[in-house]
C-alpha cells in the first residue's frame, strides 16, 4: 500500500522513481523530476499523507516522521550505482540473503533483474 501511494504521487507530480526500498523503520527513494514543474516537496508531502492516512487507520499510530532528508545527485555521480545501493539495503541489513526475496524494493523504470545484471 505504501509503494502504491508513492508511485501514485510520483505520477501526479511528474517524477520517475528510479529506485525505492521500504525498510522496517524508513524508506529510501531515488527520484528524478520529469519536468520543470516537478515539485519534490509536494510529491513527498502527498506520498506521506496518503500512505500515512491509510496506515494509521489500521495501526492507530503514525507511519512517518514530520520531516525528510533529501540530497541532490550531482551529474558526475552514477545513478545506477546509487539505485543498486538502495535496492540492496535489505541484504546489507541482514533481512534477506537475496534482493529477489524482499518484496518492498523496486523501480518505476527498471526491473530488479536489470539491477542485478548491472543493466540499470
Amino acid at each position: 500500500m505504501v509503494v502504491e501511494q508513492i508511485l501514485r504521487a510520483a505520477r501526479r507530480f511528474e517524477f520517475e522513481v528510479l529506485a525505492y526500498c521500504l525498510m522496517p523503520d524508513h524508506v529510501h527513494l531515488l527520484v528524478h523530476g520529469r519536468s520543470e514543474g516537478s515539485d519534490l516537496h509536494c510529491f513527498i508531502k502527498r506520498a506521506k499523507q496518503s500512505s500515512g492516512q491509510i496506515y494509521a487507520c489500521g495501526a492507530r499510530r503514525p507511519l512517518w516522521q514530520d520531516s525528510y532528508h533529501d540530497r541532490v545527485v550531482r551529474p558526475e555521480e552514477n545513478l545506477s550505482a546509487i539505485a543498486r545501493y538502495i535496492i540492496e539495503n535489505p541484504v546489507r541489513a541482514g533481512l534477506v540473503t537475496s534482493v529477489l526475496d524482499y518484496p518492498f524494493v523496486g523501480s518505476s523504470t527498471w526491473s530488479i533483474e536489470e539491477f542485478l545484471k548491472g543493466d540499470a
